[in-house]
């Protein structure tokens, strides 16, 4: 059965593995010079422990084949379409199915091989892909800390290999329900995506519970502490809770403190309207219990959170390859 699956997959097997293969070169070469030009800028700081990098660093990994890079975000969804997609709505279509399940091999061991080589180039593909790209990204992310950006953390690390898991899952499961092709694939895209979307905007930051740090008001703007990855909010707040600042949400001057929320016992520190404040107005706020507050997930919570999407994503691919088995048991194809 392993042979026969071979067989049917090889050609397609090898021009995965060739794309991977060039994909692998240009990382390769690209990561070597970006690796040349971030010891050039960096390497005598970074041999004195003084270095101040800045977060926007646009010189590095930009362009086209930064381009390139994220453009690996849809690898998973593409191994999902042309090879789970088509694992067993091919077979259906064909009328080649009824053949398989009518010789000695059951309808479950049949699954059972398809899926399970069909899983494992998943995850070795996807692994591959997910290793060049955090190599690759390796003097960018020194330089930028935004670990939890979708351009970083769904293409680096394990999550492409657990996406691919998922896809391939996803596109076996699809093809056992809808038995066409076409559909199908439209399905394995549509859901990959958006169980993917879903997960980024809603589901991830509540992974871990945020970390809140709280300063007393002033006009200075409050910088993202060191370490702070992922900021989720900030701002200030009051007795009563966080204020909408019409001016930004760390600007206490001019527009940006609304004047109905001082307290009356800090309006002698106002002049002119609210447009300008003497400096005792801001301890005279902090003690009525105004604060400015700013929101974050530290950069350390990079590989649990990655861990627990990953967990995500091979337990939905479980719960849909179990719905694939259950189908074909059942289903008279």
């Amino acid at each position: 059965m392993s042979w026969l699956v071979w067989r049917q997959y090889r050609g397609s097997t090898a021009i995965t593995g060739v794309l991977i293969g060039l994909f692998a070169v240009l990382v390769v070469i690209t990561g070597l010079a970006m690796a040349r030009q971030f010891h050039a800028d960096f390497g005598a700081c970074l041999a004195a422990n003084t270095c101040r990098f800045p977060s926007d660093n646009a010189s590095l990994g930009s362009g086209l084949i930064g381009a390139v890079v994220e453009f690996s975000l849809a690898v998973p969804a593409l191994l999902g379409m042309f090879f789970g997609a088509p694992a067993v709505a091919r077979e259906v279509e064909t009328g080649t199915a009824h053949f398989a399940w009518t010789q000695a091999v059951t309808r479950r061991r049949w699954l059972t091989v398809k899926t399970g080589w069909l899983l494992l180039a998943a995850v070795a593909w996807g692994g591959a892909v997910g290793a060049l790209v955090t190599w690759w990204a390796g003097p960018r992310n020194t330089v930028a800390s935004n670990q939890f950006s979708p351009g970083t953390f769904d293409v680096q690390g394990i999550m492409p290999a657990a996406y691919s898991l998922f896809a391939m899952a996803l596109g076996i499961a699809a093809g056992t329900l809808i038995r066409r092709v076409l559909p199908a694939l439209g399905v394995t895209l549509g859901v990959f995506f958006g169980v993917r979307l879903m997960i980024m905007g809603w589901v991830r930051q509540h992974y871990m519970t945020p970390v809140t740090d709280v300063y007393n008001i002033s006009q200075d703007i409050i910088l993202p502490p060191k370490g702070a990855a992922w900021i989720l909010g900030q701002g200030v707040r009051g007795p009563n809770g966080p204020l909408t600042m019409p001016g930004g949400p760390v600007q206490i001057v001019g527009n940006g403190f609304p004047v109905a929320d001082v307290p009356a016992a800090c309006h002698a520190y106002l002049t002119d309207g609210g447009s300008h404040v003497n400096r005792q107005l801001f301890p005279c706020l902090t003690s009525h219990g105004y604060s400015q507050y700013i929101t974050y997930q530290p950069a350390a919570r990079y590989w649990p959170f990655q861990f627990i999407e990953s967990g995500i994503f091979i337990a939905l691919a479980a719960v849909l390859i179990a719905v694939a088995f259950a189908v074909i048991n059942r289903r008279d194809a």
